[in-house]
């Protein structure tokens, strides 16, 4: 009997079916089909084999390097272990009966209704799932994004989401771990891409760095200046030089207390300034999200450096 002959009959793959209606060609002996190949009971003869490949992706000579499947990731509230039923073709790409249709649908319908087992581990998908989006949104690294999805499954291991928003704990772990890595990201980035309210975010985070003892890492000008200076479109020579006074800047304690993006705009407009590259404050404002009067508060203090 042909693999796809069994297909039509099962969806196990692992059943042992026997068949008397057909016949071994060689010695017209008896015919039994497994999960691996069709062969004849009395000559051996395969007949046919399993295309699937039922072994480890791969393996180690250490017992603890061999699995089989997709990685294991903590984005997932399930780590990754999730089942996914198809609906209108199978493996090969062949179109399924009205009935396997059916079949599957009646599958799919019970996956879904016992894919969580309790509500907690529906809000840790939900959760999840808006750690990836607003990941996603901002375009963060896989690194950072599972670092976020770890934070916020802590959160919810010591019970700091009660009474608290999810989604505003998902914005919070996200800013958390940006925070932890030294990425240049501020809250007002990561509150517009969040669905909630920037003073929720900020009580989360804080709850996170209170309770949880994030190793929350200073965000310096220095961070922002190419961010900035990309969106801004300018040269890398206006980009060195705002670097370099962002630098010396911090060197001096002057841009202790201040707001990151905002000294970096003023870095980058009086770098532009000094290439013959008249930027406008109202443009380096509104790329870095302060107010002009920040951008130029942050100039003079610049000119008094002398940098």
């Amino acid at each position: 009997m042909a693999t796809r002959d069994i297909y039509e009959t099962a969806f196990d793959e692992d059943v042992q079916t026997e068949s008397s209606a057909n016949q071994c060609p060689e010695c017209d002996g008896r015919v039994t089909t497994n999960a691996i190949e069709t062969v004849c009971e009395e000559c051996g003869l395969v007949i046919d084999e399993q295309r699937i490949d039922h072994g480890p992706e791969w393996r180690g000579f250490d017992d603890e390097r061999e699995r089989t499947g997709a990685p294991l990731t903590a984005a997932r509230h399930d780590r990754g272990l999730s089942t996914e039923i198809g609906r209108r073709t199978d493996a090969n790409g062949n179109e399924l009966s009205g009935q396997k249709r059916r079949r599957l649908s009646r599958m799919r319908r019970e996956q879904t209704r016992g894919r969580f087992q309790s509500k907690a581990e529906r809000n840790l998908a939900h959760g999840l799932s808006e750690v990836r989006r607003i990941s996603s949104t901002l375009e963060l690294s896989e690194t950072i994004r599972d670092q976020a999805c770890q934070l916020f499954r802590s959160a919810q291991n010591e019970d700091l989401l009660q009474g608290r928003s999810i989604e505003a704990m998902a914005a919070a772990s996200v800013y958390g771990a940006c925070r932890c890595n030294g990425r240049p990201r501020t809250l007002d980035d990561i509150t517009e891409s969040a669905r909630v309210e920037q003073s929720r975010v900020t009580n989360a985070y804080t709850t996170l760095n209170t309770e949880l003892g994030l190793p929350a890492q200073p965000v310096t000008p220095s961070a922002f200046v190419p961010r900035l200076a990309s969106e801004l479109d300018v040269s890398d020579q206006i980009r060195h030089r705002a670097r370099q006074l962002a630098e010396a800047s911090e060197s001096t304690g002057a841009t202790t207390g201040v707001r990151p993006s905002g000294f970096a705009a003023a870095c980058l407009y009086k770098a532009g300034r000094e290439d013959g590259r008249w930027l406008t404050q109202s443009d380096v404002a509104e790329v870095a999200n302060v107010s002009v009067v920040t951008v130029r508060t942050h100039r003079d203090a610049l000119d008094e450096l002398a940098v």
